[in-house]
C-alpha cells in the first residue's frame, strides 16, 4: 500500500463503526485438531492453516513452531502492523521492526516442579525505528502503538477465559 492508502481505506470503516457500533463487533476463532503424531496439531483460523508442535524441550521434534512461538509471533506481528499503521498515519518515513522474546521454565509445563509456574515468566517486546523521527512523533508512535496493539493489550489486560469440555 502506498502512503495514506491505509487511512483512505480505513476512513469509511471508521465512519460506519461510529454510526453503527455493532458493525465493529467481530469474532475471531481458531480450531486445533490432532494429527497422526501426538506431538503436533493443525490450527485452522478459517483463512489459513498453521502447524504447531510440542517444543523440543517437551519431547517435540523441534522442527516447527510451538504454541509459545505462535503466541510470541502474534505479539510481534500485531506490534509490527500497528506500528506501521501509526507511522503511516503520522506520515513518518521510517523502517520499523519488532522482536519478541519470552522466558519460561519447562519444569512447570512438564509438571515436575509445583513451585514453577506454567507459561512465560516474562516477555520482552523490542521495537526498532530507523529513520528521521523527531521526539514528539517518536513518543506518539510508541504511545499509540502500545495503546492500539490488540495482542499487547490482551496480554497486558487479560480477559476472562471460559473453558468448556465435552466428552462423547
Amino acid at each position: 500500500m502506498s502512503e495514506n492508502d491505509l487511512q483512505a481505506e480505513q476512513k469509511p470503516l471508521k465512519e460506519t463503526y461510529e454510526e453503527d457500533p455493532e458493525k465493529a463487533q467481530i469474532s475471531l476463532s481458531a480450531k486445533g485438531e490432532e494429527q497422526s503424531d501426538v506431538r503436533s496439531c493443525s490450527v485452522d483460523i478459517g483463512r489459513a492453516m498453521y502447524e504447531a508442535e510440542l517444543h523440543e524441550g517437551a519431547a517435540g521434534p523441534g522442527t516447527g513452531a510451538c504454541s509459545g512461538d505462535l503466541l510470541l509471533g502474534a505479539l510481534a506481528a500485531c506490534s509490527q502492523l500497528t506500528a506501521q499503521a501509526v507511522a503511516d498515519a503520522f506520515d513518518t518515513d521510517a523502517e520499523i521492526s519488532t522482536a519478541v522474546h519470552g522466558d519460561l521454565d519447562l519444569r512447570g509445563t512438564l509438571g515436575i516442579a509445583d513451585d514453577v509456574p506454567v507459561g512465560f515468566q516474562d516477555v520482552q517486546l523490542e521495537v526498532s525505528v530507523d529513520g528521521d523521527v523527531d521526539s514528539e512523533t517518536a513518543n506518539a508512535l510508541q504511545r499509540y502503538t502500545e495503546q492500539y496493539c490488540v495482542v499487547l493489550q490482551t496480554l497486558s489486560n487479560p480477559p476472562e477465559i471460559e473453558t468448556e469440555w465435552s466428552f462423547d
